[in-house]
């Protein structure tokens, strides 16, 4: 199972999964994602909380300055701009955007470049 169908009832949480994901791998969000959303479950739970505390909670995927940034700006974004893209929000590039439309309208006409979203529209990962 990936990420995108772990939270794809939460689309908040699935774009904050992709935006973990970016020049990392499954693995690795999965030791930082769970522990991540019990200290901050919403936007506006990021938006209250210490960046430097998000800094160290994702500290393991690298890149975590310029992560906990996008973190905190696309969590003000989703909670004060009006959209109707996922891409429109900050942060949120083709991959997130792809798994947006998969995962959450369930669009499956999408063309992802993505090799994990190929394989899953492929049918794999939809039982595990």
């Amino acid at each position: 199972m990936i990420i995108q169908q772990e939270f794809q009832h939460d689309p908040f949480k699935l774009l904050i999964g992709c935006i973990m994901l970016n020049q990392t791998s499954n693995k690795n969000v999965r030791q930082v994602i769970y522990d991540f959303f019990d200290r901050w479950p919403t936007p506006n739970s990021i938006l209250e909380a210490n960046e430097d505390d998000i800094r160290e909670a994702i500290r393991p995927l690298g890149f975590y300055n310029v992560r906990t940034n996008r973190i905190i700006r696309f969590s003000h974004d989703y909670i004060n701009k009006k959209f109707n893209r996922a891409s429109e929000l900050y942060g949120i590039g083709k991959y997130a955007e792809d798994s947006y439309e998969i995962f959450i309208n369930g669009n499956l006409n999408v063309e992802p470049t993505d090799k994990i979203l190929i394989r899953y529209l492929n049918g794999e990962f939809i039982n595990q």
